[in-house]
């Protein structure tokens, strides 16, 4: 309701040019506010059932895809090179709802910690029982004793305190890919980028 106030307000002629900026800073705060709603919501779902991930065998390639173009914008606004490569058909079991939740959670992480004209690479390999897509970026790297806690629900490291975000993302993709089967790993170090492996199983089990 608070942004449907604001856009007509933004609408009116009538509001003096001294006041746009308040509500610019209403509208930016409201939208920090919900962001972190539906992620409360998303997470308290799954956790209680109430919204349960389904996987079922299909092809991977258009989730993928789907994710990438919801951070496109924000990584062209960063200058950010976009490098995919999937050549081949993967298929696994995943659900397409929560599995493109999962994918843009990771992806997004990618642009916010990578510098202007910095480099994120998505490449996917197929293995006997599993189906691997890496997300490898050039960023600020995560320190070595922090690794074990970056999937801690609410956690945020120490190196990213004046990013936005609230430390829910990465809980999320997690819990949603255990769901299906599947994990994460990560590699990083500090100034040096850093590369999620998400494992997709082929079959359900």
């Amino acid at each position: 309701n608070i942004l449907l106030y604001i856009q007509l307000l933004e609408e009116d002629g009538q509001v003096p040019f001294e006041s746009r900026n308040s509500l610019a800073q209403i509208k930016k705060q409201s939208e920090k506010l919900d962001f972190l709603l539906q992620a409360l919501v998303k997470t308290s779902r799954l956790e209680s059932g109430i919204i349960t991930v389904n996987p079922t065998v299909g092809l991977m390639n258009a989730a993928i895809l789907s994710a990438l173009e919801e951070v496109r914008s924000k990584a062209e606004y960063k200058n950010i090179i976009m490098k995919v490569f999937m050549e081949d058909e993967f298929y696994a079991a995943f659900d397409l709802k929560w599995t493109i939740e999962a994918i843009y959670n990771i992806l997004d992480n990618a642009v916010k910690y990578t510098e202007n004209g910095g480099t994120i690479t998505v490449s996917m390999q197929n293995y006997e029982m599993f189906v691997r897509l890496d997300i490898t970026d050039t960023g600020i790297g995560i320190p070595e004793d922090e690794k074990t806690k970056i999937f801690q629900r609410f956690y945020r490291g120490s190196r990213v305190t004046q990013q936005e975000g609230v430390g829910i993302g990465l809980y999320l993709s997690r819990k949603i890919l255990m769901e299906e089967g599947g994990y994460i790993k990560v590699a990083s170090k500090p100034e040096s980028g850093t590369t999620f492996s998400l494992f997709f199983l082929k079959k359900i089990s």
